[in-house]
């Protein structure tokens, strides 16, 4: 519905921009295939006329929100024509100096290896096409680091397409601690990069709340649904923010813990203080925060908590639902 919506108004856009003279609604509805199949057979006229009337409103207000300058024009005989001047619609010259066209060869370094590396190549070359410095090679390297972000998962794509749609998709997802993945209805607000991993944050329709997802955890195929989006989508999303705290990275208090010897050097690069206690296990003080039971969950049985009591406690639940299965 989204693609043949575009081209239906790609196609107006083309007839009011093609035209001379402004062309009434029985000359656009005559010229634009999706008009003609809006009033096709098994119509009456009166219903197909009203089904291309709504339709004909919509789409030029749409191409207004867009920028498309669209005039309104009164012939002789009283009949209303539309068209929309190339001089009226034409983008100013692009001009770019050197540190311009610097930045955007970085950002289109960022994709390459991303579905997006063949948009931002040729974006790049359509600027160079326009008048880019020619002293200026937007893809040259400009210092000893590139700046890249992987994309490796396979839901990377539909749900960058449904972000950008207002799409709610759904999905299985594996929790750290479950043995099996769950499937979660998700209304996707945004995507973005932290630490080399991928993150989704959007309204978890199950839960009634906001959710961040980490894509490699995502399993099987993302699936559209195409229901409307029932929570409003905030202006600014935290992500970062929000996978620092569940990750325990915002911590306002201390954990003790007993880690093997020579295991746990995530951990240990973390610790306040770290003292040995012999068997083969040291003892150390590290940050705590919302999140780090789960991370815990992954040293297995090389992590045993000390303090606090409810640490320890959610540590000892994840582990069961684990063995659970």
């Amino acid at each position: 519905m989204a693609i043949a919506k575009a081209e239906r108004l790609m196609n107006l856009a083309l007839c009011l921009l093609g035209t001379r003279r402004p062309l009434s609604k029985r000359e656009l509805r005559d010229s634009v295939e999706a008009y003609v199949e809006a009033a096709g057979p098994g119509r009456g006229a009166g219903a197909g006329d009203d089904s291309f009337n709504r339709m004909f409103e919509r789409d030029k207000d749409d191409l207004r929100e867009l920028g498309l300058v669209i005039e309104t024009v009164e012939s002789l005989d009283g009949e209303i024509g539309y068209l929309a001047r190339r001089d009226s619609n034409r983008l100013p010259p692009i001009t770019l100096d050197a540190e311009e066209a610097a930045a955007l060869g970085l950002a289109a370094k960022v994709w390459q290896q991303a579905r997006l590396a063949g948009a931002a190549s040729g974006a790049l070359q359509k600027l160079r096409a326009a008048g880019l410095p020619a002293d200026v090679d937007p893809f040259e390297a400009h210092g000893a680091l590139e700046p890249r972000i992987p994309v490796h998962e396979a839901a990377f794509e539909p749900l960058m397409l449904a972000c950008r749609d207002r799409r709610p998709v759904a999905f299985d997802y594996r929790k750290s601690n479950a043995a099996r993945p769950e499937t979660r209805h998700v209304e996707p607000w945004a995507l973005e990069c932290w630490r080399g991993h991928w993150y989704l944050a959007g309204f978890d329709r199950d839960r009634g709340a906001e959710r961040v997802f980490r894509l490699s955890r995502i399993t099987g195929k993302v699936r559209s649904r195409g229901a409307a989006f029932t929570a409003p989508v905030p202006d600014v999303v935290t992500v970062r923010e929000t996978v620092a705290g569940w990750a325990g990275e915002i911590a306002d208090r201390s954990a003790r813990i007993r880690l093997r010897s020579g295991a746990g050097y995530p951990l240990r690069a973390k610790a306040t203080a770290v003292r040995e206690l012999g068997g083969g296990w040291d003892e150390l003080e590290i940050p705590y925060g919302h999140g780090l039971d789960a991370w815990l969950v992954e040293f297995g049985p090389d992590v045993v908590v000390l303090e606090p009591a409810e640490l320890r406690a959610d540590v000892v639940d994840r582990l069961r639902a684990v063995a659970k299965g």
